[in-house]
């Protein structure tokens, strides 16, 4: 019986995380549909797109979906579905602040869940389309450290290629730069060092952090999880220091 169980339990942590690759392909799905909507299906000339397929591909999205969802946004599948962004704010308990976004094709029952979540949480939802003031939008690279690649040299290549701010901790290289030069830069730092990007998107982070007792932080952590699970929720910011 104790093999069993084991087994069990083995088969049950793969469909969980099948079930959340499932998940992260479909959300990733909807913003390349939106992004060809917007700017084209050619990578080359849609630098938001390009952005979005990088990502897709580090997190071992098949290429036949990626290439599938090009051809939805063009409508050349005939499925004709339309998305829409919205973004709101709210607030949790102990002046956690979040910042969501939602990719949906019915505005009506993703507001409707969304309330439902910030209710759940006892939370307050703020106004669509308002970005409290203590965030702000930027580009996030983050490159792994590795024992061939000179942080002081990259430092200064990032700083006069149109880097704003370079960080380092334990593991890794943390560069911010404008939105739009998120992906100018990227390609910069591919061209002349050999590195393994972990992150490259564009985010909002806070101008403070608010730092709770363990308890609290995992009760926190776990309320955002909540949100996410919901398929229209594309991504959720927030202030709390993990």
């Amino acid at each position: 019986m104790a093999g069993h169980s084991k087994w069990a339990n083995i088969k049950h942590r793969k469909g969980a995380q099948d079930a959340l690759k499932a998940k992260i392909f479909n959300k990733f799905s909807k913003e390349i549909m939106v992004s060809v909507a917007k700017g084209g299906p050619d990578p080359n000339s849609n630098p938001a797109l390009r952005l979005i397929i990088s990502k897709a591909r580090a997190k071992s999205m098949p290429k036949a979906n990626i290439e599938k969802a090009i051809a939805k946004g063009q409508g050349a599948t005939g499925e004709g579905q339309t998305f829409k962004e919205i973004i709101y704010s709210g607030t949790l308990s102990n002046g956690i602040s979040l910042i969501v976004t939602i990719l949906t094709d019915n505005v009506n029952r993703s507001v409707s869940s969304l309330q439902a979540l910030f209710r759940s949480a006892n939370g307050q939802i703020g106004k669509q389309n308002s970005i409290p003031y203590l965030f702000e939008q930027k580009g996030y690279i983050e490159i792994d450290k590795s024992d061939q690649l000179n942080g002081d040299d990259l430092m200064m290549f990032v700083l006069e290629n149109g880097g704003d701010d370079f960080q380092e901790d334990e593991e890794s290289y943390l560069i911010y730069c404008e939105p739009r030069a998120i992906q100018d830069l990227k390609s910069a730092i591919e061209n002349n060092f050999s590195v393994n990007f972990s992150a490259v998107e564009i985010s909002y982070f806070p101008d403070s952090w608010v730092e709770l007792d363990q308890e609290s932080t995992e009760k926190i952590l776990n309320q955002i999880d909540n949100f996410l699970e919901d398929d229209d929720i594309q991504n959720v910011y927030h202030n709390l220091k993990v």
